[in-house]
């Protein structure tokens, strides 16, 4: 959302880990602008053994990249 609206041409690259049998989320990855910040948030709820229905169930910052952490399918 927060490159398609816009029209610009940047990319950003993000994957959740997620373990099948008990949902719970076992690392991310992100390449992007403002990586680094956004990464951040994930590590404390990777660190804190958040699960993936965990992360659904968050609002997302909209729009930002950040907000796909959550929406993710």
């Amino acid at each position: 959302m927060y490159y398609t609206l816009p029209n610009h041409d940047e990319k950003t690259l993000m994957k959740l880990v997620v373990h099948t049998e008990t949902d719970q989320v076992l690392g991310a990855h992100m390449v992007g602008d403002h990586a680094a910040e956004i990464i951040q948030g994930v590590a404390i709820a990777v660190k804190m053994g958040a699960t993936k229905a965990q992360f659904d169930a968050t609002v997302g910052i909209h729009p930002s990249s950040a907000e796909e952490f959550v929406t993710m399918r």
